[in-house]
């Protein structure tokens, strides 16, 4: 959305543009072709895409560390800090100092505390070929490919079964229900997911949704002072936030590059989408994850019709050949 140029309708036609996504994205759920496709794609291959979607933002504490060694420098020796007493308190630990840092280190001089304000709305969206084209279509891509596949992927990895269809349906329903008000789709955040769902978030998995809660809470809150949040963010140095963000995304990077790198007959697939997911290259409009997994399938299934027949066979049968061995025992 950032690169796009600027629709000639304005609001009324951006609004438009993000209820024909909202629609694609409902049509893919309800459209069992669909919906078996997104389901089909290899974990490797998703993992690698969210390996990639990951990576830039885990090398923001390394980059922050070099632009901001005085700032950054108390936040990771927390982190480090936590980690050592408990792996769960490493990112409380980080956030905390963070705070401390950004209160006491920020120029917030010119800060204003925003008052609560309602939302606006337009109700005479404007529907537009070039709109669909250049905003509908590629958000689509995008939205299935950095966000929603990733972040079933994400799930998978932490053991939470994932109802891609449903899920769709209702992401969708809900991306239509504000797009009015000008909001991009609601999706799987693969970025948000990856903090949610794993052990930073309890190391009892039937427990970690208090962290969704928290965090939709935190969401409303911040939405209803976002201007006095943006402020300070914007006198905040320079990638400190998304240091911090970084610092608690690394055991997602982790798990997502184990998962995209344990098939030892296909790493040249889930490479090439890491890399060009990755790259953050953008082609025909188009943004690098798209991308990243439709070069990655292609290798994929190209290799695949070369792999000889009993090699996919092998996993399986070594397996009953040590159920074999513990009967026999």
């Amino acid at each position: 959305l950032a690169t796009s140029q600027v629709l000639p309708g304005g609001f009324a036609e951006a609004s438009g543009a993000f209820i024909v996504c909202a629609l694609l994205i409902i049509s893919t759920g309800f459209i069992a072709p669909l919906g078996r496709l997104v389901a089909a794609i290899p974990k490797p291959v998703a993992s690698a895409l969210l390996a990639g979607v990951l990576l830039n933002l885990c090398f923001a504490p390394a980059i922050a560390l070099g632009q901001s060694p005085l700032m950054f420098l108390p936040v990771l020796g927390a982190w480090l800090a936590g980690l050592m007493w408990h792996k769960l308190a490493a990112m409380p630990c980080a956030v905390f100092v963070f705070a401390a840092v950004l209160f006491f280190g920020a120029d917030n001089s010119s800060t204003q505390i925003a008052l609560i304000s309602l939302p606006t709305t337009t109700l005479t969206p404007l529907f537009t070929l070039n709109a669909f084209i250049s905003i509908s279509l590629p958000l689509y891509l995008v939205t299935m490919a950095g966000q929603n596949i990733p972040g079933f992927t994400m799930l998978e990895l932490n053991h939470y079964p994932a109802d891609r269809a449903m899920l769709l349906k209702n992401t969708g329903l809900f991306s239509l229900l504000i797009a009015p008000f000008g909001a991009v789709p609601v999706n799987m955040s693969a970025i948000t997911a990856g903090m949610m769902c794993g052990e930073e978030a309890g190391e009892d998995r039937s427990k970690r949704y208090w962290a969704v809660l928290t965090c939709g809470i935190a969401y409303v809150l911040l939405a209803f002072l976002s201007a006095a949040i943006i402020d300070i963010a914007n006198h905040a140095p320079d990638g400190l936030i998304t240091a911090v963000a970084g610092l608690a995304l690394i055991p997602a990077l982790l798990a997502s590059i184990t998962a995209a790198f344990n098939d030892q007959q296909q790493l040249e697939a889930p490479a090439l989408t890491f890399l060009v997911t990755a790259s953050g290259m953008t082609l025909l409009g188009i943004s690098a994850a798209f991308w990243g997994i439709v070069i990655g399938l292609m290798i994929w299934i190209t290799k695949q019709l070369r792999l000889p027949p009993q090699s996919n066979q092998l996993p399986k049968q070594m397996h009953h050949d040590q159920v074999d061995s513990r009967s026999s025992r």
